[in-house]
């Protein structure tokens, strides 16, 4: 049973949240991607994995969704941002993947809970990954999907993609139909090959997102946030818990080999390259996705 949105004060930001399950059950906690929302883990995946036994949570990262947002900071200057980088400096942004990793580790002390299985997706699995390194206590299991370990040699993302998210799109109050056509070009861009593209329910999905919250600069931001995160390797290699990379051979955002170099960056972690599948969770895999989430958090003997 899914109970209604919540929101709770956590580190200072507001976290909305809701929940699918029995509460007596161990957490999964599920964390969204690059600025979308906690509706992007459907309904019906979430249900599936309430029914293996778990407690499902999803929640909306901080700067997305009816969660806080930092819309009052300035428009972001990614020439900036790089010569930052690249000159070893430290830029001004509003927040790192570390405090969004801490917020997630707030929420669950927010709600009581010790432990959960840790499940991102793409951004959410650098979240996900560091909670793991982080708070080795708080985290029972690690799926990373369609993730990557920051390490600076893996091919980047391919060029188009990368113009297609970051260029701004159409109002969606001034031009629903321009803004929604912009959307889905992009989805359709960053899907696999191996299911078809259900253009009705990504129309849903996005106007959806739209109607929760809309705050194009959002983007930008959490793409700073993944930016200063840096290369990840050294933190990876001292997880110890049962982890499973999942990873679309069809990705056009993080290519394979993101999500191999993130296997083999973890101790004993198994990698699962799916055939067709890209930079999305389409519902022919959920059961698919759900059997390695559960196969994983079943490998801790204090899963259960």
């Amino acid at each position: 049973m899914n109970t209604n949105m919540n929101i709770l004060k956590v580190n200072g930001v507001d976290l909305a949240y809701d929940s699918f399950g029995n509460p007596n059950d161990k957490a999964i906690i599920l964390i969204a991607g690059l600025g979308t929302q906690m509706i992007r883990w459907t309904v019906p995946f979430c249900q599936i994995l309430a029914a293996r036994g778990f407690r499902v949570i999803r929640f909306d990262n901080r700067d997305a969704g009816c969660s806080t947002h930092f819309n009052h900071y300035p428009a972001l200057d990614f020439d900036a941002l790089a010569k930052a980088l690249m000159s070893g400096q430290r830029p001004d942004i509003p927040y790192t993947l570390d405090d969004m990793s801490s917020d997630a580790i707030g929420l669950l002390n927010a709600l009581s809970i010790e432990r959960a299985h840790f499940v991102g997706r793409s951004m959410g699995g650098m979240i996900a990954q560091i909670a793991a390194s982080e708070y080795p206590d708080r985290v029972l299991s690690l799926t990373s999907i369609m993730s990557s370990s920051g390490n600076p040699a893996l091919p980047p993302t391919s060029p188009d993609v990368m113009a297609m998210m970051t260029k701004p799109a159409p109002s969606p109050f001034e031009d629903e139909a321009g803004f929604l056509a912009n959307r889905l070009a992009f989805a359709k861009r960053i899907a696999g090959s191996g299911y078809p593209f259900e253009e009705d329910a990504n129309r849903a999905l996005i106007l959806e997102e739209v109607q929760r919250a809309y705050d194009p600069g959002s983007v930008g931001r959490q793409i700073a946030a993944i930016a200063v995160s840096g290369d990840r390797r050294p933190r990876l290699a001292t997880i110890k818990v049962p982890t499973l990379v999942i990873h679309g051979e069809d990705d056009p955002m993080f290519v394979p080999a993101c999500g191999e170099d993130t296997a083999s960056s973890i101790p004993g972690a198994e990698l699962m390259l799916v055939d067709g599948m890209g930079h999305d969770l389409p519902p022919q895999l959920y059961e698919v996705i759900a059997d390695g989430i559960e196969r994983t958090a079943r490998r801790n003997g204090h899963a259960l």
